[in-house]
């Protein structure tokens, strides 16, 4: 039976808190609103399309957009509103990356309907730019083997595991989740920290995102419990 493999640097766990705040910018049409993107801070495009995932954690739908809901809604650009919805937030791995690609989208859709542009908001409908304020706090909470953190993820918050998986990855720009780096450069666990980057935590709750966490490292507990290491197999070996 293996021993579980302890890491060297033991994972520490950080929750966040998010707090809104107004920018005091406003767009009343669709230039104003793609200039805006191109100019505000990253926090403020974090806030407009991660806002619902904040503020709802227990629910799970589609990663909501705010701009694609006031280009539909208000401007009543329909077709517009659905592309920019329809961006797949995962494949992007900095807000960099999904600025760009909501820009890209914006700036296609007026080259072919130019008028779209200039169409205004009813006067009190403008499109209020708010910002992500986060503050980050340690829990006491680390782990060094598997079991531990497995225990460990049954215990924390949902905060500290929407902090991992979501603003690690995205926001602060790490390229994957705080988990699949610890496993991968920690523990050497390649394969189970693939398994959870190429989770889409946007489709989960933040509950079911806990219990398929829990779910993937209980199975590899089990398959190392199974099968014997390297070491393991040369000491069970008769020796010449």
């Amino acid at each position: 039976m293996n021993s579980q493999k302890k890491a060297t640097d033991p994972f520490r766990f950080f929750t966040q808190v998010s707090i809104p705040e107004l920018t005091g910018l406003k767009a009343s049409n669709l230039q104003q609103l793609l200039d805006l993107i191109k100019a505000v801070p990253g926090s403020v495009i974090y806030y407009h399309t991660h806002r619902f995932l904040q503020q709802h954690q227990y629910l799970s739908p589609e990663p909501p957009n705010d701009f694609a809901y006031w280009i539909t809604r208000i401007l009543g650009e329909e077709e517009l509103g659905e592309t920019v919805y329809s961006i797949d937030t995962i494949q992007y791995t900095s807000i960099r990356e999904l600025r760009d690609e909501i820009i890209r989208t914006i700036e296609n859709y007026s080259v072919q309907h130019p008028r779209s542009l200039h169409k205004f908001a009813t006067p009190g409908e403008e499109f209020y730019f708010v910002k992500s304020v986060s503050f980050v706090f340690q829990t006491p909470y680390t782990a060094a083997d598997l079991k531990e953190f497995q225990a460990v993820l049954q215990r924390v918050t949902i905060n500290s595991i929407y902090f991992h998986m979501f603003e690690a990855r995205l926001r602060i720009g790490q390229g994957t989740n705080d988990f699949s780096n610890w496993l991968e450069d920690s523990l050497s666990e390649k394969k189970l920290a693939n398994k959870i980057a190429s989770l889409d935590p946007y489709t989960h709750t933040m509950e079911n995102l806990r219990i398929t966490l829990i779910k993937l490292i209980e199975k590899r507990i089990v398959e190392s419990m199974e099968k014997p290491s390297r070491a393991e197999i040369e000491i069970a070996l008769p020796k010449p």
